[in-house]
């Protein structure tokens, strides 16, 4: 296991930096006397007697890319604030030129097949995210899937944010893909409960259009006071790649990726506790055979609970239940799988399957 250091006086107290990675650090007055053989400089700055040093060490140095709206070597998750800073509530067209939009412009600037430089960038940041997360993940998490269509003023959308309170009440960490509506609703709910005028005001910006102005009326209706805790409990998982889409302000952390398939089973892998898939689209249909996938096989770990909460949208409209009992049967799979109509049951399955 390598030892990362992302702090300058860190190196400095380091007595050797052999198969150390070095982030984003200025070095540039450093000697670096150390030995250093196998060193990993990414995005740092080093003096050219330092640069010598390195390179007789064997060290691999990854210099900065220039030019670029996203540090590309980030060691830690993104904040609501630092995605929406710059934003005004009282102008919401100020959306566009926070560091998610400018991000997301870049991104869809390179096309479908980026240069090679761009994307190297890309693939390097959505691994420094993947490290990242697995830095603050507790044991079992458990994810909430489910529409990101649903409006801020409909029911479906109280129900989640009901579901996301009983979810905080049992102590679980909550992890969404981290955009509108189910993804919004659920994280909401496990900071701060089914609190009325909160969700009066949300109701009043239910959804967000393709202009900027339009998705800062919807981001200035949340509240940037949401309370936190010693660790965090709900986060999110959204993409660039639906930018379109801004990542939900209720999430206290984001994982945001480049690459839709790294997140989306990423996001599947991480979530060790279980997942409860409410009411979607396509979307989420595919979630649901992509971690019965993963359960049947045991390839990521032991089969975790699947949860279908809705049992007529499960059985009947989109029936994907029937047919996962039937791929589980005689499984381990089998006994984690639950369709309820019940919140309270759905949470209570995810608790007996962490004891």
């Amino acid at each position: 296991m390598r030892t990362e250091y992302t702090d300058l006086e860190q190196v400095r107290a380091a007595t050797e930096l052999r198969n150390a990675v070095l982030v984003g650090l200025d070095l540039g007055e450093e000697e670096l006397r150390v030995p250093m053989d196998g060193a990993l400089f990414l995005g740092c700055t080093l003096s050219p007697l330092a640069q010598r040093r390195a390179a007789a060490a064997g060290a691999l140095v990854f210099p900065a890319i220039p030019d670029l709206p996203y540090d590309v070597y980030r060691s830690r998750l993104y904040t609501p604030a630092e995605l929406f800073a710059g934003f005004d509530p009282d102008d919401p067209v100020s959306y566009a030129e926070t560091p998610d939009a400018r991000i997301y412009r870049h991104s869809r600037a390179q096309g479908h097949n980026p240069d090679p430089l761009h994307a190297l960038a890309e693939r390097l940041h959505d691994h420094a995210i993947t490290e990242a997360l697995a830095a603050v993940l507790p044991e079992r998490p458990v994810a909430v899937m489910g529409g990101h269509a649903l409006g801020r003023d409909t029911d479906g959308y109280r129900r989640a944010v009901e579901l996301g309170a009983a979810l905080g009440a049992a102590g679980f960490t909550v992890l969404t893909g981290g955009g509108p509506g189910v993804m919004e609703a659920v994280p909401l709910g496990v900071r701060i409960g089914v609190d009325e005028p909160t969700l009066g005001d949300l109701a009043k910006a239910p959804k967000f259009g393709g202009d900027a102005e339009s998705i800062g009326r919807w981001i200035a209706a949340c509240p940037t006071d949401l309370p936190t805790s010693g660790r965090p409990r709900t986060i999110g998982i959204p993409t660039w790649f639906y930018g379109h889409e801004p990542p939900n302000p209720a999430c206290e952390l984001h994982a945001k990726y480049f690459a839709n398939s790294v997140r989306e089973e990423g996001l599947l892998t991480v979530a060790t506790g279980g997942i409860i898939y409410t009411p979607g689209s396509a979307g989420t249909v595919q979630e649901v055979f992509q971690d019965y996938c993963q359960n049947h096989y045991g390839s990521v770990g032991p089969a975790a609970p699947m949860v279908f909460l809705g049992e007529a949208f499960w059985v009947d409209e989109v029936p994907a239940a029937p047919l996962v009992r039937r791929l589980a049967a005689g499984r381990e799979a089998e006994r984690w799988i639950l369709v309820t109509d019940d919140a309270d049951e759905a949470v209570d399955f995810l608790r007996g399957y962490a004891g």
